[in-house]
Parts: structure tokens; sequence; C-alpha cells
């Protein structure tokens, strides 16, 4: 938690107004009461529907036995049940652990056990997979056809509520991109993460006639707050729910809602830049694409404007709070060159070279940042927290920036092990370590590769035990699968090799090792 310093100070400045997520939507409810809040399919629901959806499924989990400070694993995709869920655990003070539809055996039985969560709440079938096949001890709770589990739809009731969190309180756990082993948990509170709220959607514009369309999950923090379906939700605007990404199912959704604004990963930009050339469709109403999650490459940017006729926003960010956005007035230069600036004058920015000390605007160096929605430290995770922040409360972010005049950020590249496949986030220590676990494999490593469309793929290497068959691709993959490893860890590539490459003196670390490889396949033909 922040030091009371600190605290104080970003009170006193108005970013911490003692606002709870359940206050936010009172409020929104008693101003918008019959606006139109969320939109999916045919299903439409206003405000004043929305609170009372929420305010009725917590009592039903709190007659359940969800109790203040608790934390749920919640698991749910682009449906409107999502809003009732997190509200509704809002409510009673206990915390949501936000959980991708992606997220397999391995990760959902990490959050659950590394939190000791009470409950799981997750849906039937989504893209075909069967979710309630992650269900372990304890509560299980469906949205959808329940399968022996409990009913989402039968929580919804009428009675008790305990009095409420403070707005200082932990309000959810989100999960780190992670460098090293499983993703980390981000504690956010009421305060940090509404402040970062309430600013995005002012930076954003947005208003009653914003109307957001999620194409990402929405469990991702770049979906909920920059400035996503909370800053919607704040201003009175509305929230249109999309099942997928999908060009062929986005672009009638725009047309058909009249939406003005959405977010995109790079990959997915292409994908719709490509799919606008093609098919020309409606879509006059969309006024500002957000592209986030990765770094934008300056030739795809240029593209925007032309093919969707609509203003090209870059955010950088991350979960663990600093957001930087370009401005909607901001010159063309800065939007198609950069990646923003800090949301908050108390955005504390360093750019820092290997020894820590300070380097000149301009200059590439680590990112290392403090600031009134930046986190100070990983929830449970002490050892990892000495590495992960500066004894004075700047958080290591791992990347690697240069800053322009006015406070701009370019992003330059990762001085982490982590690889950023399409703007999902894979530690190399995680695959490596279920890698390991495979009959035929000796030793694993995985690095990412460049690639044009994700930006980059992954590529695991292996030396195979003496004497045994070498694995195909499609075994290792399996295997993977398996395990339950999100689909998206799985590596694309596979290389195996008779002994990775060594240093001098006759070994390496897992960070040296992984540079020497991807020099290896990014000079080789293969």
């Amino acid at each position: 938690m922040w030091p009371e310093d600190f605290a104080a100070r970003y009170r006193e400045k108005g970013y911490w107004i003692g606002q709870t997520f359940d206050d936010l939507l009172r409020e929104s409810a008693a101003a918008f009461a019959d606006r139109v809040a969320i939109v999916s399919g045919e299903q439409r629901i206003t405000y004043r529907e929305l609170r009372n959806r929420a305010s009725r499924l917590a009592a039903g989990l709190y007659a359940r036995g969800i109790r203040p400070g608790d934390r749920v694993v919640v698991q749910l995709p682009n449906v409107p049940e999502f809003f009732d869920v997190i509200f509704a655990l809002f409510r009673i003070g206990a915390l949501p652990v936000f959980a991708l539809p992606a997220h397999r055996s391995a990760e959902i039985g990490y959050f659950r056990s590394h939190t000791s969560a009470v409950a799981f709440i997750t849906m039937d079938v989504y893209d075909g997979f069967d979710h309630r096949s992650l269900a372990g001890d304890g509560l299980t709770i469906v949205a959808g056809d329940p399968g022996g589990f409990i009913a989402l739809d039968t929580l919804y009731s009428d009675g008790p509520l305990p009095t409420g969190p403070k707005p200082s309180d932990l309000a959810f756990l989100q999960l780190s991109g992670g460098s090293t082993g499983l993703p980390k948990l981000i504690p956010r509170t009421h305060d940090d993460y509404l402040y970062s709220v309430r600013a995005s959607a002012q930076i954003c514009r947005l208003n009653q006639d914003s109307a957001y369309l999620v194409a990402l999950p929405v469990a991702h923090n770049f979906t909920m707050s920059s400035p996503g379906v909370l800053g919607v939700l704040h201003t009175g605007g509305t929230v249109v729910l999309s099942t997928t990404p999908d060009p062929a199912t986005a672009f009638p959704l725009i047309s058909a809602e009249s939406v003005t604004i959405t977010a995109l990963v790079p990959p997915l930009a292409l994908v719709w830049l490509d799919a606008a050339d093609r098919t020309k469709p409606d879509l006059s109403s969309l006024e500002t694409l957000q592209v986030g999650g990765a770094k934008l490459l300056d030739s795809v940017a240029e593209r925007i404007r032309p093919a969707l006729g609509c203003r090209l926003q870059q955010v950088f960010g991350m979960a663990e709070g600093l957001v930087n956005y370009t401005r909607l007035d901001d010159p063309d230069d800065v939007v198609l060159h950069s990646q923003g600036r800090p949301i908050s004058p108390d955005d504390e920015i360093r750019i820092v070279d290997d020894e820590d000390s300070d380097v000149p605007d301009g200059t590439v160096g680590h990112l290392l940042t403090r600031g009134p929605y930046t986190i100070r430290g990983y929830w449970n995770a002490d050892d990892h927290n000495k590495v992960a922040f500066t004894e004075d409360g700047f958080y290591r972010t791992g990347d690697l920036v240069r800053r322009l005049p006015g406070g701009y950020l370019v992003v330059e590249g990762r001085a982490k092990d982590q690889i950023n496949r399409g703007g999902e986030k894979i530690a190399a220590e995680e695959v490596e370590d279920h890698l390991l676990t495979h009959p035929a494999v000796h030793d694993a490593a995985v690095v990412g590769i460049p690639d044009e469309y994700l930006g980059e793929r992954s590529c695991a290497f292996v030396v195979v035990k003496p004497g045994v068959r070498v694995p195909k691709l499609s075994e290792i993959r399996a295997h993977l699968r398996d395990r339950g490893l999100a689909a998206y860890k799985i590596p694309d590539r596979l290389r195996v090799v008779e002994r990775f490459p060594v240093t001098g003196v006759g070994k390496t670390s897992r960070r040296e090792l992984r540079t020497l490889l991807r020099e290896l396949i990014t000079t080789s033909k293969g």
C-alpha cells in the first residue's frame, strides 16, 4: 500500500475522492437510470436494471457464504453476467480475481490456491471449451447450464448485505503479464483504480453519447479501465458487447449500435485494416480507435485514419498502474510515432541505465514509475517485490523506452524475459517448467521471435534425453494442452538442439541463454 504521506497528497490533490465501485454504479444508476448501459445481442440493460441485478446477486452470493475480503476467481467472457458478478462482489466487499477465458486448469488452479479463493464463477461452454471442467473443490457457480454445479441465475434474490467496503480497501486482484513463472497478482484499491478510470474517461472525452465496443476480453485491464467499460459506465454511455473481435461480427455492431470508440491490440488492428480494405464497411459512427497492449508499428498507425475513417489513440500501460495516452488533439506526428504520455501530473517517471542512473531524454533506458494508481507491491509476493520495486517505491516495469519533449514515451522493447504474442504476455519460465515434464525433454528454453502479424511468436528450444525419440511439435503441443496450459502460451515453433550454447566460462544464465537462442533463430533460415 502507499505510504501515508503519499496517500494524503493524492487525496489532497483530488485523485482519490473516497469512491467505491458500488458508489460508481449507484451514482450512475441515479443519474442515468433509464439510459441503456449494456447491449448484448438483442438484450438491452438500463443503468437502473444493472444496479438492481447487481444488488440482488450480491444478496444471493452473500447468502451462499461469500463475505467481505473473500477472493472469488471470475472467469467470464463478454457477457452481461460479467457486470452483475463484479458489481455484486464489489457491493459485498469480496475481491474478484480476474481470469481470462483462455485460461485453463494450470492457471485457474494456481489462482484458486494462491488466493485461497472461496468460489469460482465461470460459464458453461465458450468457444468450444467446457469451462465447468475447470471446477475444483469449493463453490462453483456457472452462467448457463450448471451441469451439476450452482446456476448463477438462481442466486438473484433479496436479503441482507454487509455495510460494504471502504474506498481504501482492496477491490480486486488482477493478473500481471509476468516475466517469471506464473502470473503475479496485482492488488488494486477502489480509490486508486477509480482515479485511473475517471481520468481516462476525461482524456478520452467520454460522455452520455459514447458507445464503446468491447472487442477484446472484458476482463483485460485495457478493456476495463482505459477508459474501457468502467469509464463508459462512469459517464453514462453504452457498453456494446461483442462475442469476438472478428470484423465480420464487429463491423456490423459498430454500424448497428453507432459505436464511437473501441480498443484493439496491434495484430487485430491489422486484421481490421485488411478487412476494411476488402469490404468497405459503414464505420461512420466510429470516432476513435485505441490501440495498445503492444507497440504499434508506425506503418500500421499511418493506415488507420485512411482505412477506418477514425482517429487513432495510442495507449501504453500496464495492469500494475501507469497508463499513457496520446491525446485526441495531439498532432499527427505525436500520435503516429509515440505511445503517449502519462495520465497524471503525479505519475513520476524515471528512465535509467542498468545501474539505475537516470539517462537524458531521447536515450533508451529502463522505465521506472510510481504514482497515485501504480501499485507498491504484488499480492503475497515479498521476495519478488524486492526485485520488482525500488526501495523508494518505483515499479520496475521491464520496458525499454525513450522520452520525447512533452513527456511522451516511445517504447523500444522489453528488458524482461517475457514474450508479447499479440498483446498476450507469456512468461518464458512458466512454459519451460511445463515443457520439462515431457518424458523426452531434458532441458528447454522458450524465446520470442519476431512476427509481422503478432509482433512475436514463441519458439521452444529443447534438448532431448539420450536414447529417446525426438518428439514432434504436435506431440509437445498436445502435452502442454493436457497439462491445462492456455492456448496462447503453447509454443508456435519447436527447435530440437543437441545442447544449449554456453558462455566462454562454460555456463550461462537463463536470460543469456534466451538471448543466444533468439540470435540463433533470427540469423538462420528456419
